[in-house]
């Protein structure tokens, strides 16, 4: 899907952010207003274009600015070596594959990308439990803009194989998910290796479901492999 057909953004609340965390707020036509939160890297540099990371996160309680708690606690933490701008929108609606939700991300996408230097080709989308189905999501339909997945703790729902993981894509998931199960993911991931696909799987043990904030390590891991495949020819 272009970034072309997205909604036009009517007001934009932040110019050209100062580095540290912003918790922001924009307003979508045919969405409506979308909490976000941005973080600027200390040493961000107009030009010198760098890595983008969108994060998405799980489900469960609701609170403003979910999306800006959830990169605090799991994303910047593990993901700091890259060095990103990060982009962690509240989810608008019960689901990151619901087409409002879609448009929402992809309209804020723009902007950042219009207002930031970002290289386009490190780009990554990243998220946990609803977020890393999100995660699947996004990454099938948006392969022209993405250039990296890491799903964490999540299913790949309905989304056709072959549709999957076309860019390098690491995967995350825990033995001991008691909610999202294991297997499938861990079967799904061996599926795509035979296909040839540049993915790679890490199985964690002794963490449930809702303790993301064992798999930081993980994702840490995970950036340095896709850091890898970007500096790769």
């Amino acid at each position: 899907m272009s970034l072309l057909l997205v909604p036009t953004l009517l007001v934009f609340l932040n110019q050209r952010a100062a580095p540290g965390m912003h918790e922001l707020t924009i307003h979508i036509s045919d969405v409506g207003d979308v909490l976000y939160g941005l973080s600027i890297p200390r040493d961000y540099d107009p030009h010198r274009p760098g890595p983008l990371v969108l994060a998405l996160h799980p489900g469960g309680s609701r609170i403003r600015y979910y999306g800006s708690a959830f990169t605090r606690q799991v994303i910047a933490p593990a993901l700091k070596d890259l060095n990103p701008i990060i982009i962690a929108p509240d989810c608008p609606t019960a689901a990151w594959t619901d087409p409002v939700a879609e448009r929402a991300v992809m309209a804020l996408l723009k902007n950042v990308l219009d207002d930031y230097a970002v290289d386009r080709r490190r780009i990554l989308v990243t998220g946990f439990s609803l977020g890393g189905r999100g995660t699947w999501f996004m990454a099938s339909r948006h392969a022209d803009l993405f250039t990296a997945a890491i799903p964490m703790a999540a299913s790949s729902g309905d989304e056709p194989l072959e549709r999957l993981a076309t860019i390098p894509t690491y995967i995350i998931h825990s033995r001991d998910d008691a909610v999202v199960p294991f297997a499938p993911a861990e079967r799904i991931a061996r599926q795509l290796e035979q296909m040839g696909r540049q993915v790679r799987f890490e199985a964690l043990r002794d963490l449930g479901h809702f303790e993301m904030g064992g798999y930081v390590d993980a994702l840490r891991r995970a950036g340095r492999w896709i850091a890898d495949r970007w500096n790769s020819p």
